[in-house]
């Protein structure tokens, strides 16, 4: 009797590493990433790209390519052996309420084991919360308002700079401009939209403007989303100040420039807050001469390609199913979405709480990315702390790097030809 028994707990030893060896030998056949995007509604072509910019990612993690890139050079994820990576896209068309729905779809029936997202920083404020309490990460890639990282969330990373640094640059920016260039520049006016985003974003410039000695001649909230700007464009006119500062997403940055040639308005130098005044539909849809001379700060731009040729490349395959060139946006999403999934790999692991750790200890150096930053390490809080901006400026249909003057591709046009 004994023996006998000896015998089945030795045969239930076999089947067991049996088991266990054709799991660890069979690869998993998919990973599943969430990304929560305005596929629909005002912003849809920003949603667009971002999921032109993902596939892009996805097919140089899945299959094999001599980039200096994460994963670039396996397929799939070695360390879950060669497992594929996916996206499942969800729309949130701007609205809050539409990204608690869909995220929750995301994590209960999906089974996700990431979320990207989401464009609209008022939609990743309560996607990432939805994140936080399901206990699943979630990675920002271009959502920047400084208040994300700021709500003591352990499941919360943003790659990108914030719009304080953002907003910083802007006046180092005006800074250089008048010490290098002599140019006059004392008085500001700020134009923003009404959510999250823009307030944000205004009340970081109100705070650096004090900081930097300029004075604030107006500050116009407007709604986003607007089907009119003609009082907030006259205001602005009225003004008369030296630059001013905005902060839209794409439609409302093309009805404020289409009110302004309207209006017969130009100010001498007008900074952008990214989003809209960087995305390739203002030159399809309003032509290059209306937004020639307007700045924007960023994170990207084709020519600083000249110090890291891998960037055409990436380009070029964007290219091949986008129709358009990479911008401050779709680079940050193509990034981002490489981080996630090499987090996952060095994980080892779908466990939520691995991949969580393994993106606290991210530490990819600046020439593993096709970004100008300085690598990618997150701080306590989720946030990158070696992303640093730029400022680009339109310039014959394309956005060209002018600041910092020691990287710049072009000289600053001034004041906007109009």
């Amino acid at each position: 009797m004994k023996r006998g028994f000896t015998i089945f707990i030795a045969l239930l030893t076999i089947m067991a590493c049996s088991l266990i060896a054709n799991c660890q030998s069979n690869p998993q056949e998919e990973i599943l990433i969430g990304a929560i995007y305005p596929m629909t509604g005002g912003n849809a072509s920003s949603g667009q790209e971002a999921k032109f910019a993902m596939e892009t990612a996805i097919d140089v993690i899945n299959n094999s390519y001599d980039y200096n890139l994460p994963l670039a050079r396996t397929e799939g994820l070695p360390n879950l052996n060669g497992a594929k990576v996916r996206i499942i896209l969800a729309d949130h068309q701007g609205l809050p309420e539409m990204g608690i729905s869909a995220v929750e779809k995301l994590i209960t029936q999906d089974h996700v084991v990431a979320v990207l997202g989401c464009f609209h920083s008022s939609v990743a404020a309560v996607v990432s919360m939805q994140c936080e309490r399901y206990g699943i990460p979630f990675l920002a890639p271009e959502s920047s308002s400084p208040s994300l990282h700021r709500r003591d969330l352990k499941w919360f990373f943003r790659t990108s700079p914030h719009d304080e640094s953002f907003s910083y640059a802007m006046f180092e920016f005006m800074e250089d401009l008048k010490n290098k260039n002599n140019l006059k520049i004392e008085n500001v006016a700020l134009i923003h939209e009404d959510t999250l985003f823009g307030t944000d974003s205004a009340d970081a410039q109100t705070k650096f403007a004090a900081e930097f000695g300029y004075n604030i001649v107006g500050n116009i909230q407007y709604r986003a989303n607007s089907t009119s700007m003609i009082s907030e464009v006259l205001k602005l006119k009225s003004f008369n100040a030296d630059a001013v500062l905005g902060v839209s997403y794409t439609s409302d940055a093309m009805l404020i420039l289409k009110t302004m040639g309207e209006l017969k308005y130009t100010p001498k130098i007008f900074i952008g807050q990214d989003a809209g005044w960087t995305s390739p539909e203002l030159v399809r849809e309003l032509g290059k001469e209306m937004v020639e001379g307007i700045v924007s700060r960023n994170v990207f731009s084709l020519d600083l390609a000249k110090e890291r040729p891998m960037v055409l490349a990436i380009n070029e395959k964007y290219r091949e199913i986008s129709n358009v060139d990479l911008t401050d946006n779709t680079s940050r999403e193509f990034m981002a979405t490489i981080i996630l999934a090499d987090a996952i790999n060095r994980a080892g692991s779908t466990n939520p709480d691995a991949i969580r750790k393994a993106l606290q200890n991210t530490n990819t150096p600046a020439e593993e990315l096709i970004l100008p930053w300085e690598g990618v390490r997150f701080d306590e809080s989720g946030q990158n702390i070696l992303a640093t901006p730029i400022m680009t400026q339109w310039q014959d249909g394309e956005m060209r790097t002018v600041w910092p003057f020691n990287v710049k591709a072009a000289e600053f046009i001034y004041p906007i030809p109009r």
